[in-house]
């Protein structure tokens, strides 16, 4: 017997139709109409009385919202750095789509809801940003590539026929020559003592604040002159070449360790290994640096690594890029390089 019941949302009133096989589960769609639900409840009925119904595929009794439940318990806890992001993406799209089937989230749903997206403001600040939008859109991708390739709930990832909102070129905010010698000097005359360490290893390595702050004696090698972060945004070992003030800094802090060179870097300061915060605004404060970020730090390893003839392979390898898109706003910085290479082939094979 069919069952058919009726649900109010956003985008109207749609009717689920449910029939019940024998000996099994019930299987059910979803219709904007009611005289479609009908049909097709009949239709089904039909079809298993005269022995030729097959059974929907996962697509058609499985809904939006189960798979991102399964999702978040059975993937997200496999990559930690990013299930809380990922946890709000996919909460956003089960508030608003969750009840649909898997096989009912076309490209036109999530485009109308991609455009919803965009209008809204994140809370307290300004209007969400194309980036920020196609963050939403690559959570729910992932979780559609991982129901069509390991539970097979799903035939396509209809995420790939769906548009991409236009991003802003990369920020690139780096330190002039005067900055830096005047955020060094506050550094340096700071009273906390975690202070310029810190900002020394971020601006000659390009490491992320989380990196430097994870770093574990055991991973330093002082002869060697390279430390080694075990957990990296991507998931990568990376190492990190220890070189000028961020070699003496992570030495003098090595006279200091007196746990015997096992616990974290910065655990032998007053505050451990925690960042700063306070100390370092009143350092960007009294250096009159304006406009600045501790990531810009990394934006500032790179572009000396550029202007000092680095090419964009050898800028990602020490960024820890695994492409070279995300370098790709260094370019600009490497002009003389090129130029000089430019100038020696035509010397070369053109003069």
């Amino acid at each position: 017997m069919a069952t058919i019941s009726e649900r109010k949302g956003k985008r109207g009133t749609r009717y689920r139709a449910q029939v019940r096989l024998r000996g099994g589960e019930p299987v059910s769609a979803t219709f904007t109409r009611r005289s479609d639900a009908k049909h097709w409840a009949l239709g089904v009925e039909a079809a298993i009385r005269e022995g030729r119904f097959a059974k929907p595929t996962e697509s058609r009794r499985r809904t939006l919202g189960e798979a991102i439940d399964r999702y978040l318990a059975e993937v997200s806890p496999q990559r930690p750095r990013s299930a809380r992001e990922k946890a709000r993406h996919l909460g956003s799209w089960k508030r608003k789509i969750g009840g649909f089937l898997l096989a009912e989230v076309t490209p036109a749903v999530l485009a109308e809801h991609r455009d919803d997206l965009a209008k809204g403001r994140i809370p307290g600040r300004r209007i969400r940003s194309g980036a920020t939008t196609n963050r939403y859109l690559g959570a729910l991708s992932h979780l559609f590539s991982i129901a069509v390739r390991e539970w097979e709930w799903a035939d396509e990832n209809p995420c790939r026929r769906v548009s991409r909102r236009r991003e802003p070129r990369g920020r690139v905010r780096f330190l002039s020559v005067e900055e830096r010698r005047a955020l060094l000097d506050t550094c340096r005359r700071s009273p906390d003592q975690r202070l310029f360490p810190i900002v020394a290893v971020a601006i000659t390595t390009g490491a992320r604040r989380g990196e430097i702050l994870s770093l574990r004696w055991a991973d330093v090698d002082l002869e060697r002159q390279v430390a080694v972060v075990q957990d990296t945004k991507n998931g990568d070992r990376r190492g990190l070449p220890l070189a000028g003030i961020a070699l003496q800094a992570i030495s003098t802090l090595a006279h200091l360790e007196a746990s015997g060179n096992q616990g974290r870097v910065f655990d032998c300061l007053p505050g451990g290994a925690t960042f700063p915060r306070r100390a370092w605004m009143n350092a960007l404060r009294e250096a009159e640096i304006r406009d600045f970020r501790f990531h810009d730090l990394r934006h500032t390893a790179a572009s000396y690594l550029a202007m000092s003839g680095a090419t964009l392979s050898e800028i990602a390898e020490v960024l820890g890029h695994r492409t070279l898109q995300m370098v790709k706003r260094y370019s600009h910085l490497s002009h003389q390089h090129v130029s000089e290479v430019v100038k020696r082939m035509a010397e070369r094979f053109l003069a």
